[in-house]
Parts: structure tokens; sequence; C-alpha cells
């Protein structure tokens, strides 16, 4: 014999609560797997991904001053001295990647551009001043146009050699600054 339940109001609305749930959560299910195909392409900054930095024994001004001596030669979109930040426009390097894989067994690549992020932070060791900068390079390539760009690893190569001579550069600056002290020095004896 089949028994029929006849809901009252407050069995009703709990119902249709849980129902409004689980349909809340199937829908965020769905959202979250449709945006999985977004999270791939930057999926590598997760992966054991370190941006390039360097802590140097210099100043905030003396930092900023070697890093805009480096980066005067690319073609800069931003440079902001008080948030520390210096971005560069996009860059094609084709023939650079081109030539970098041809030894390899990746196929060529229709374009590649690249663009570059300077951040410069002012940070204290003990009561020295000093200065960590980071250097982040945004690679993207593109196989065919059917595909459209693509964010890519970069190898770091251009990252640690900025770094590179960021530091020598501060180094140069201060064994000058230490010479002049020296020279002020034994003029300030001889008088």
């Amino acid at each position: 014999m089949f028994r029929i339940n006849i809901m009252n109001n407050n069995t009703f609305d709990h119902f249709h609560r849980t129902s409004l749930k689980n349909i809340l959560i199937l829908a965020c299910v769905a959202l979250l797997q449709s945006s999985c195909g977004s999270y791939k392409q930057f999926q590598y900054i997760a992966e054991d991904f370190e941006v390039p930095s360097k802590v140097f024994k210099s100043d905030y001004s003396q930092s900023w001053q070697a890093v805009l001596q480096i980066m005067q030669k690319f073609d800069l979109a931003t440079q902001n001295q008080e948030a520390g930040i210096i971005k560069t426009r996009w860059r094609d390097n084709t023939l650079e990647l081109n030539f970098a894989d041809s030894f390899g067994s990746s196929d060529a690549v229709k374009a590649a551009k690249f663009k570059l992020i300077v951040n410069v932070v002012k940070g204290f060791r003990g009561t020295r001043e000093v200065s960590k900068i980071t250097v982040f390079k945004r690679q993207m390539i593109e196989h065919d146009f059917l595909q459209g760009w693509k964010v890519v690893r970069s190898d770091g190569i251009m990252e640690k050699a900025i770094l590179y001579r960021i530091q020598r550069i501060l180094i140069i600056d201060q064994k000058l600054k230490k010479l002049e002290e020296k020279k002020a020095k034994e003029a300030e004896e001889n008088f």
C-alpha cells in the first residue's frame, strides 16, 4: 500500500532551501571547472617558480639610478620612483627565440614578444638601508594565428643578467665613492 505524505509549509521550505543550496553548489563547481582553462596558462607560476630577485647593500636612490641606467635601452611604458616600479612595452623577440630553439626539438614560433617588470623595494638589515630588486619577464609566443598568444615560462637568463649588471654598477659606484672619500681625506691632511 502506498502512503502519500502531504508536506506542510515548514517541510516544503526546508526541501526548497536544500535543493536551492545543491543547485548553487553545482553551479559553483561548474564555474570552477570552466575557469580552470584560464588557470592553466598561469599554472607555471605556481610550480616551483621564483621571480629572480636580489638584495643589494645600497640605499634606494642608488639602486633606482642603477636600474634606470640598465633599463634605458628598453622602451619604458611606466617609470614610477615612488612606487618603485618600471614596466617596459612589449618587445618582439621572435628571431632570438627561434634561434635559441633551433637546436632543440621544439617547433619554430610564428611570433614572440616579452615585457619586463622591475620592482625596487626599500628595506633595512639591522640599521643599514638595503634595496631588493625583482625582475620579471613575461614571455608570450604564438605558434599560429588560430591558437593565439600563449604565456610561456621565461628561461630566467635575461632577468639574471639584468640583476648582474645592476650589481656591477652598484659595486663600481661604491668603489668610486670610497676613492673620492680617500682623496678628500688626503687633500684635507695635506692642507
